[in-house]
């Protein structure tokens, strides 16, 4: 489904900008809890070995938020982008939580030409996928 986020410099970003490489988009609830921090790392350190996968993690924090969050901790393989806006990655997705206006856990998979191929949904937040 298509989808409209904003990277940290306020671009916005669409399915079709993501189209062309193999990409792997993590989403967590915010990037300033342990579990989604944890996570992120994480993701960031399995990218620098995926060669051209791009990989994504997606949250409904602000950008800026996002970008300070990756310069304090040495992040350069993973891209952040923000559903904070419009919520339509969530929406989308299955993702939004509407009383907390965050996004669910979840990673997608999707292939060079934007098509979903694997999908995990985290059934407990605190949980890693």
């Amino acid at each position: 489904p298509d989808f409209t986020v904003l990277s940290n410099s306020l671009e916005e970003v669409t399915l079709q900008d993501i189209k062309g490489k193999p990409a792997v988009i993590s989403v967590i609830p915010s990037i300033d809890t342990g579990v989604c921090d944890a996570q992120t790392r994480r993701f960031n350190e399995e990218a620098a070995g995926l060669g051209s996968v791009k990989v994504y993690t997606i949250s409904a924090d602000l950008p800026f938020a996002q970008a300070r969050w990756c310069g304090a901790n040495g992040i350069e393989n993973v891209e952040t982008l923000s559903d904070h806006r419009e919520l339509s990655f969530g929406e989308a997705f299955g993702l939004y939580i509407k009383e907390l206006r965050l996004l669910a856990r979840a990673v997608f998979v999707l292939d060079e030409n934007g098509k979903v191929v694997y999908t995990e949904y985290v059934s407990e937040a605190t949980n890693h996928p």
